[in-house]
Formats: C-alpha cells, sequence, structure tokens
C-alpha cells in the first residue's frame, strides 16, 4: 500500500507538474501584465472594505475563511519538510510559486465569482460551477467536485488533527484521544452554524493566530539580526545551485519549494475559489484580487516566519534524494523534519518555551483548516446535489469529516501526508486545465474593473454587457437592496 500510493504521489507530483504550475503562473502573470504588482494597493484596500449580506459574507470573511484554509499545517511542518529534503534553497522556490501563483489566485477566484450562484439563500460557487457554466463539460465539473470532496473530507483532515493530537500530546502530555473529542465537539459547534458562523469564527482567529506567530519570529530574527546577511546569502545561493553545501540538490530545492508552496498557498489548487464565491461584492475581480493578496500573506509572510526562525538558528538538518545527509545540526540530530525544527527554533531563543507554543499555533493553524475543508466539501454537496437530498448529504458529510477528524488525532498518520498530496495533486491537475481554457472571462473582468477605476468609478460588473454567458447573478447591474447590510 505504502509503495502504491508513493508511486501514484511521483506520477501527480512528477517534474512535469511543477513545471506547469510554475508555467501557468507565468502566463497568468504575463496575460494580467502582473495583477500581483499593479493592483498591490487595491488589494489591500479592498480586503477592508464592503460589508456581507444574509446571502454573503464579506471580502474580508471571504478573505479569513480562504486562509483559513491556507494556513495549517503546510505553514510549519510543511515548510519544515521543504527545507529538510530541499535545503534552504526551497524558501526562494516558495517564494517564487507564491508571487506567480497569486495571478493564478486572481483568476480562478474570479472567475469563481463570475460563475457563482444564489443556492438555498447562500452564495455558492467555486471550480465545479465555472467549469460547467463557463466551458459546458458537466462530466469534468463533477469529477473535480467528487475528487475535492473526497480530499476535504476524507483525505485530508486527518493530517490536520493529527498535528494537533501529536502536538499537544508532546508539549502539555494530553492524550491523543482526548484531544480528538475535543475537536470532534469544537467543529460539530461550529459547522452546524453554517458558512456565517464559519467565516464569523475564521475572521477572529486567522489575524490573531498568524500576527502572533509572526511577531515571534520577528523576535528570534532581531536576537540574530547579524546573521541577516549570510541566511538570505543561504537561501538564494542554494536556490540556484551555487552554494557549496547544497549545489548538488537544485532539482530538491526547487521540486519541494513548488509542492510545499502549493499545498500552504493553494495558489490553482481550486480551494481558494470556495470562499471567494461567498463573497458580497460588485464586481468579481475585486474578490479575485483580495484572494491574490491571501497567497502572499500564507507564503511571505507565515511560510517566511517559520522559515527564518529554522535557518537564523540553524535548526535543521537536510538530507539528499539518496538520503545521505547534506547538512546536520546537532540541535535537531535524529529528528524528523516537521514541527520539531520550529520548536527548537524558538527553544535556542526563549528555553521552555518552543513546544508549547507550536502546538497552540499547530491547533490554531490546523483546526481553522479543517474548519475550511468542511466549508469546501459542503459546497460541492450542494453542487452534486438539490432538495432534500442535499440536506441529507451534509449531514452525512458532517458526521464523515468529524469522523475523519477524531481517526486521524488518534492513529500513526504514516500515509496522512502521502494521501494529502494525493488529493491535492488531482485538484491542482484538473482546476489547472479548466482555468487555463476559460482565462478569458477573468481577463475581460479585469479589464473592465481597470476602465472603470480610470473613469472615477466604483466598479460594477454586467455579464450581458461584457458578453458572458451563464453568469445569471450577474445579468442586471449590481445593486444595493434593502437585504445587503453595508454591500460594497
Amino acid at each position: 500500500m505504502t509503495e502504491f500510493v508513493g508511486s501514484l504521489v511521483d506520477v501527480l507530483w512528477s517534474p512535469v507538474m511543477i513545471y506547469f504550475c510554475l508555467g501557468v503562473g507565468l502566463l497568468f502573470s504575463i496575460l494580467t501584465k502582473f495583477v500581483q504588482v499593479r493592483f498591490l494597493k487595491d488589494m489591500v484596500k479592498l480586503m477592508f472594505t464592503g460589508g456581507s449580506s444574509k446571502e454573503g459574507v464579506s471580502s474580508f470573511q471571504a478573505l479569513a475563511l480562504s486562509l483559513s484554509g491556507r494556513v495549517g499545517t503546510g505553514n510549519i511542518a510543511g515548510t519544515a519538510t521543504a527545507i529538510g529534503f530541499g535545503g534552504p534553497g526551497a524558501v526562494f522556490w516558495m517564494w517564487a510559486i507564491a508571487f506567480i501563483g497569486s495571478a493564478s489566485a486572481f483568476i480562478e477566484s474570479t472567475l469563481a465569482q463570475i460563475y457563482k450562484e444564489k443556492r438555498d439563500g447562500e452564495y455558492r460557487g467555486g471550480p465545479a460551477y465555472y467549469i460547467e457554466k463557463g466551458i459546458g463539460w458537466k462530466w469534468y465539473a463533477v469529477l473535480f467536485s467528487i475528487a475535492t470532496l473526497i480530499a476535504m473530507s476524507i483525505l485530508m483532515p486527518g493530517i490536520q488533527s493529527n498535528s494537533i493530537a501529536l502536538g499537544l500530546e508532546n508539549a502539555f502530555g494530553l492524550s491523543t484521544t482526548v484531544t480528538g473529542i475535543g475537536l470532534v465537539v469544537l467543529l460539530g459547534i461550529i459547522i452546524l452554524g453554517g458558512v456565517k458562523r464559519i467565516a464569523g469564527v475564521a475572521s477572529y482567529v486567522v489575524p490573531f493566530m498568524a500576527i502572533g506567530y509572526i511577531l515571534l519570529s520577528l523576535v528570534i530574527v532581531g536576537v540574530n539580526i547579524t546573521e541577516v546577511p549570510d541566511v538570505f546569502s543561504l537561501i538564494f545561493s542554494s536556490a540556484f545551485g551555487a552554494n557549496s553545501v547544497f549545489g548538488g540538490i537544485l532539482g530538491s530545492a526547487i521540486s519541494w519549494g513548488v509542492k510545499r508552496g502549493i499545498y500552504s498557498n493553494e495558489a490553482g489548487q481550486g480551494t481558494g475559489p470556495h470562499a471567494a464565491a461567498a463573497a458580497e461584492v460588485s464586481h468579481p475581480a475585486k474578490q479575485g484580487l483580495v484572494q491574490a493578496a491571501s497567497v502572499y500573506i500564507d507564503t511571505l509572510l507565515v511560510c517566511t516566519a517559520t522559515a527564518f526562525m529554522i535557518l537564523f538558528t540553524g535548526s535543521y538538518n537536510t538530507v539528499g534524494p539518496d538520503d545521505t545527509v547534506i547538512a546536520s545540526n546537532a540541535s535537531v540530530e535524529g529528528v524528523e523534519a516537521g514541527p520539531a525544527y520550529t520548536q527548537a527554533a524558538i527553544e535556542q531563543v526563549i528555553p521552555g518555551f518552543g513546544a508549547g507554543f507550536v502546538a497552540i499555533a499547530l491547533f490554531f493553524f490546523a483546526f481553522t483548516t479543517i474548519m475550511a475543508y468542511y466549508y469546501m466539501a459542503e459546497t460541492n454537496i450542494a453542487y452534486l446535489m438539490k432538495g432534500r437530498s442535499a440536506k441529507v448529504g451534509m449531514m452525512v458529510l458532517k458526521v464523515v469529516i468529524l469522523a475523519a477528524t477524531f481517526y486521524g488525532a488518534v492513529k500513526e498518520a504514516t500515509l496522512a501526508w502521502a494521501m494529502g498530496d494525493i488529493g491535492l495533486g488531482i485538484m491542482v491537475w484538473l482546476n489547472l486545465i479548466a482555468i487555463l481554457i476559460l482565462a478569458k472571462p477573468a481577463l475581460a473582468a479585469l479589464k473592465d474593473y481597470e476602465q472603470q477605476k480610470k473613469q472615477g468609478l466604483d466598479p460594477v460588473y454586467n455579464s450581458k454587457k461584457m458578453g458572458v454567458k451563464n453568469a445569471e447573478f450577474w445579468e442586471g447591474d449590481y445593486k444595493y437592496d434593502k437585504n445587503k447590510e453595508n454591500a460594497s
């Protein structure tokens, strides 16, 4: 079983996949004239403007909901793993995929807004919706929806809950069974409240956890401030094979950096669009820009915080493809690449604080990710089923994801990351192909947004005027109405 799963991961995450992700992101960066740079000011401004409605959440709540999915164990364990197998140069390639991947995030999230629909009093959208409405491939949309449903409800939650359980057990001696029960109760209370409660919890928890984590990393960098030139030199020289120690694993640096970067920031994966579609905005490009910024926040801030804590304190080992040790540090000798690297880094600066802090950080990061997984799975249930069957399906989904969360907490996750890689890999392949085919409406929406901005207008989208078919939500001009609460 282990060999089969490993072989499947190798196929899905082959060099072809790596270059495909980089190529698509670069293509969209060029086609949008580097939207991730030109509209950086708008990205920040739009995060905090606009409100929610009875049907949708605010731009900030949608951002927090998508970030709750992006910011998870990948930011701590994934970043450490990338350094452990790809060396310090992997950090540069995580930055690179975040920069160009933010253009992919803009395209997919703008498409989610264009083709969203109101169902059972809530906005719903995502890859399955824009694949069917935009391309007309119902079978392909169903395939993506099923793949996402399986990944989000069965394969992925166990990774997050296992990280929480092990972290709390190592730091505080808490039984994994007790942790599992606690997670199930807490998660159950939140997901029973629907998207409004999930987004509300995310909008409070995500900023708190991200800011606290980044501040601690700045303390560690500050204590080791004299190491700044050496660390940046190490990252860049290793990223291009010029470093005398890490130069021989350039391929691993690129592969692990891109793979863990995508796992963390999810640009192009098709997860972000689910939250993007729920936002109440007057123009699809607005939420596309907000979601592009979420990639920056995830990788350039949170992942970089982990990388800097590890690299500035030298708390890592790196092994090559043939399991030969390339670089070793006594503080983590024999330690598996993952949260332990971050713990060791914190311990060097604040003794006795590392294990507890990382356990708490993992709890917040991973728990909010499971919340986001549920929302994405629910959105795909809503796509696959209608009426009474959808309600039954959502109740079954709640049971399944709670069971998967508990199982992951109490069982050893030997295959968890590999299974997660399979689920993620399938989604990435299907979604990237779809947004390549369907990029035109998103690019036209960006151009329309830009033209209206130049005219001094608050951009409003009309799909009929734009000649976009099957975008029924936008067929009339976006208007305020009494049901909207501070609608943008």
